[in-house]
C-alpha cells in the first residue's frame, strides 16, 4: 500500500476575472485564491480588529508619504503573486518604481506583483498555523519583510527575504529595516 499522500487538485480554479467579480458581488466578504486554486473567505472583523488594521495602514502612510518611498494599500487589494495566488494582506507598501506601469487606471485588475512589506493581524478567530503558513508563502513570493501581528498572545513575528523569523513581545518597537527605511511602530500600539 502507497504510504504517500494524494493531493487533489481542485476541479475548476477560478479566474482573476471571476474572483473580482465575487468579490463585487460581496463587499461584505474578502476574497483570496490560492496558489491551489481554491478559494478562501474572510468575514468582516470585528471593531477591534478592524481598528487595529485602520491604524496599522495610517501609520504607514504617514511615513511613506512624508518620505515619498511608494504606495501603501489596505486589506481591499488583491496581489497576484508569483505563484498565481492572490492575496490581500491586511496593509501593504510597494516601493517607488516597483507598480506595473499604468496600475492606478485599472480599476478592476489585482496588482501583478508582490509587495515589498505586509502586515497581517490575527482576529480572534484566524488560525495563528493558516497565518504563518500566509507569511511564509509571502516571503517565497517576493515579499521582503512582512510584521504578523498576534494580539491574542501578545506578540509579532517578524518575517524577512533570508526567511529569517523573529518573535517580539508586546513591548517591542518595530522597525521597517531596510524595506521601508524609518519606520518605527511601538508594537501595543498594535495590539
Amino acid at each position: 500500500m502507497n504510504s504517500e499522500k494524494a493531493t487533489v487538485q481542485p476541479w475548476y480554479t477560478v479566474t482573476d476575472e471571476e474572483l473580482m467579480l465575487m468579490s463585487s458581488q460581496n463587499p461584505e466578504l474578502r476574497f483570496e485564491r490560492n496558489a491551489d486554486g481554491t478559494i478562501e473567505t474572510m468575514p468582516p472583523t470585528g471593531g477591534i480588529s478592524g481598528n487595529r488594521e485602520a491604524k496599522a495602514i495610517t501609520y504607514l502612510m504617514a511615513w511613506v508619504e512624508s518620505q515619498d518611498l511608494g504606495e501603501v494599500f489596505g486589506s481591499s487589494t488583491g496581489f497576484r503573486l508569483a505563484n498565481t495566488a492572490v492575496k490581500s494582506p491586511d496593509a501593504a507598501f510597494v516601493a517607488k518604481g516597483r507598480l506595473p506601469e499604468n496600475w492606478d487606471q485599472q480599476e478592476d485588475a489585482f496588482i501583478n506583483l508582490a509587495p515589498d512589506f505586509v502586515i497581517e493581524i490575527r482576529s480572534k478567530n484566524d488560525s495563528l498555523a493558516k497565518l504563518k503558513a500566509k507569511m511564509a508563502e509571502y516571503i517565497t513570493n517576493g515579499v521582503q519583510l512582512g510584521w504578523l501581528i498576534d494580539r491574542q498572545n501578545q506578540q509579532a513575528l517578524v518575517y524577512r527575504r533570508d526567511g529569517s523569523i523573529t518573535q517580539y513581545p508586546a513591548t517591542a518597537i518595530l522597525n521597517g529595516e531596510d524595506i521601508v527605511p524609518g519606520f518605527i511602530l511601538p508594537l501595543a500600539k498594535l495590539l
